[in-house]
């Protein structure tokens, strides 16, 4: 039952990181750089390949899973049986642990502060979603 609900948590972050980066996809494009076309449509860099590129998806889904396997061992051993326990976990994860790594990555690639910020935000609000759906059954 344990490997359904990090799968679900795992799934539900996944969904919210997709609707969100659909509608910011637009400021996301352009913080990160991305090169576009005359459509505003990104198009590949220098030895990249073009077109549908699954992987990106592939490993966002495996990084999900990895983190929400991790956020379930850290919410059972510290005693975190609540959905409400658990979201403010995942909401403290997000913000206190992966949202900084991410400033600090950013700030030496010399990334515009936007990008951390709409990234920032997925990764808050993915994890207490992690930690409320990891804790709702």
């Amino acid at each position: 039952m344990e490997a359904l609900n990090v799968i679900a948590a795992a799934l539900a972050a996944f969904a919210f990181g997709a609707v969100w980066y659909m509608s910011m996809s637009r400021p996301w494009i352009a913080a990160a750089e991305i090169p576009v076309d005359a459509n505003g449509r990104p198009t590949p860099r220098d030895g990249q390949a073009g077109g549908n590129n699954a992987m990106p998806f592939v490993v966002g889904l495996i990084a999900m899973l990895l983190v929400a396997g991790m956020m379930r061992h850290m919410l059972a051993t510290s005693g975190v049986t609540s959905l409400s326990g658990g979201a403010i976990a995942g909401l403290g994860i997000g913000a206190f642990f992966i949202t900084p790594w991410v400033a600090m990555n950013y700030a030496f690639a010399m990334r515009k502060p936007s990008l951390t910020i709409i990234d920032g935000v997925n990764s808050v609000v993915g994890c207490t979603i992690m930690g409320a759906v990891l804790n709702a059954f």
